[in-house]
């Protein structure tokens, strides 16, 4: 149930009634008319655009547009008020009965409340992580994890068909650095002693697969050139890694349909393909690229390359897709793996990238672009950096990784819950600080706990009524007269729990999970304000003495905070704490 959407409807049935009756002219396009809470509250509960949109074509004054609506949807039971205000704004206020009907709706939907078909189906890949791998995820790419997964999870409930996918960056030379530095981890194990160079991984995540190697060849390696070992170690090497990888997606509750190797493009005719595909479109020509703007690298030379026409499809410059040696720049796989995305059928594509990305983002645009022929769309979301401080100062230090706080570090600090949802508590590409001590805090300021209190506090309402004999089975529950939720703090908390369905919408349309986020405090905030209100007023106490059917509508009306609390972790990846430890 959509409250919003329903006022809509009934706005557009308004307006073609009007029509009928010619206080409109016919043929209009009504696709621009919306319903939206007002920019002030004090306006009312919502506010239609309807007579501005209309106005122009329809070729009338907006107010005379609005008065007649205003009176259209006054003959309906749920408006109690339709003011015309400004230009012809229209404001409205719903019977207090319209709000209050959504509680027993949210129970009986429970699970389901909000979910939509907006999506109706649509495939969508949304790629995330897709790390080097070269070692433990740390924090930054903690942030892309829980993104993306918290996106795929929110657009799974408006309806969409999601496909949750990584892609393992094993084709390049950083693949070579990685053997390079088990290899000198597996002599260690042999007893010799080495140096780890600029350029090798000396993280200690590294010694295992060192000792693992001992175990598996002895010291046959021992003193071997590089050639007899480094294909082999490269192999060996990366799915240790993933195994890594896989066991610090897991350890945040994340799991993928999809790994998909970059390897896999070399050699199989694929990345061919592609640029086959580009260059039966006239896309790819023999060309030199303008010098780079600023001042000129001292390496830098014109020279002939094989370019993708990129402009074509809305890039700054064309991009190469072959180097001057024969050799594959890093954008061809790129071309070829995002052609296979295109190939699998999928409607839209989403790339979850780092911020160091964002020059990446209108040349692989326009390549999807070119692949599809403009029909599926590529949506590239940028996850900005994490700073981490504890005692107030910043907090680097990982004896594990080397350099970095890792993923899974962060994990046994705060758990997996404050993990993910700390990482949602902000826009995807504003930079994000993660305090470990605001993190801890039971207080208000710590999102984390002020949600998971309220749904606790929720339980221990449900648990308590039923030891005093009240029937809180959600059956019992959408039964309840809600005559008795007669305060205005009772209404203001339904009013809230109404937002749920548009907002996910809304969160789903701009692919922005954080507004669950910020919904669910809000929400919380006004369940523990009614929480504190009732320790004054007794007549806002969800168990009320001698009067079951008020005790039952009113713990009914929390019971819809506890649905909405749950659905939003759900999508968020947190588990709702039944009680609080």
């Amino acid at each position: 149930m959509n409250l919003f959407a329903d006022i809509r409807t009934l706005v557009l049935d308004a307006l073609s009634q009007m029509q009928t009756e010619g206080t409109l002219p016919s043929g209009l396009d009504f696709s621009n008319v919306a319903v939206e809470p007002p920019r002030d509250a004090l306006h009312g509960d919502m506010a239609t655009n309807a007579a501005m949109v209309l106005a122009k074509v329809a070729k009338m004054k907006p107010r005379d547009i609005a008065d007649a609506l205003a009176e259209k949807l006054l003959q309906d039971d749920r408006i109690d008020v339709a003011d015309v205000a400004g230009p012809g704004f229209l404001n409205l206020r719903l019977a207090p009965a319209v709000w209050l009907a959504i509680v027993p709706n949210a129970i009986k939907e429970n699970a389901d409340f909000g979910r939509s078909n907006m999506g109706q189906g649509k495939k969508v890949n949304v790629e995330y992580v897709s790390a080097n791998p070269t070692g433990p995820l740390h924090v930054g790419h903690t942030r892309g994890a829980v993104f993306g997964d918290a996106l795929a999870s929110l657009l799974d409930f408006a309806g969409y068909d999601i496909t949750r996918e990584y892609y393992i960056n094993d084709g390049g030379a950083q693949v070579d650095v990685l053997a390079r530095s088990v290899y000198l981890r597996y002599l260690e194990a042999n007893g010799q002693e080495v140096q780890f160079v600029d350029g090798t991984y000396p993280g200690d995540y590294l010694v295992k697969v060192g000792q693992d190697l001992k175990e598996k060849y002895g010291d046959t390696l021992v003193g071997k050139p590089e050639a007899a070992w480094l294909a082999e170690l490269r192999e060996y090497s990366t799915e240790a890694m993933m195994d890594l990888i896989r066991a610090d997606l897991a350890s945040i509750g994340i799991k993928m349909d999809v790994f998909y190797s970059e390897k896999s493009l070399y050699g199989t005719g694929r990345i061919e393909d592609a640029l086959n595909n580009l260059d039966a479109k006239g896309l790819i020509y023999e060309g030199t690229l303008e010098p780079p703007k600023g001042k000129l690298p001292d390496d830098w030379e014109p020279r002939k390359q094989t370019l993708f026409k990129s402009t074509e499809h809305g890039d700054d410059v064309d991009r190469p897709v072959k180097k001057s040696d024969g050799g594959w720049t890093y954008f061809a796989p790129d071309i070829a793996y995002h052609y296979d995305k295109v190939q699998r059928g999928f409607d839209m594509l989403i790339d979850i990238l780092g911020a160091d990305h964002g020059g990446y983002v209108k040349r692989m645009k326009a390549a999807v672009s070119a692949l599809s022929d403009g029909a599926v769309p590529l949506n590239i979301k940028l996850t900005q950096l994490v700073k981490l401080y504890k005692n107030g100062e910043p907090f680097k230090m990982s004896k594990r990784a080397g350099t970095f706080i890792t993923l899974r570090d962060l994990v046994e600090m705060v758990g997996p819950d404050v993990t993910r949802f700390v990482m949602l508590t902000r826009k995807n590409d504003a930079p994000l600080d993660f305090d470990f001590d605001k993190v801890r805090e039971q207080s208000k300021d710590n999102p984390v706990f002020y949600v998971q209190y309220a749904n606790a506090r929720v339980n221990s309402v449900l648990k308590k009524a039923a030891l005093a004999g009240i029937d809180v089975s959600d059956n019992a529950l959408i039964s309840a007269d809600i005559v008795h939720l007669n305060h205005d703090a009772e209404l203001a908390l339904a009013r809230k729990i109404a937002e749920w369905p548009r907002l996910l919408e809304l969160a789903a349309k701009h692919n922005e999970p954080h507004r669950v986020a910020f919904y669910l405090y809000e929400l919380a905030s006004e369940f523990h304000s009614l929480w504190n209100r009732g320790k004054e007023e007794t007549g806002l106490r969800f168990h009320q003495d001698d009067n079951i059917a008020a005790s039952q509508a009113k713990i009914g009306l929390i019971r819809a905070v506890n649905v909405v609390i749950s659905a939003g972790l759900g999508i968020l990846g947190v588990t709702p704490m039944e009680e609080m430890r």
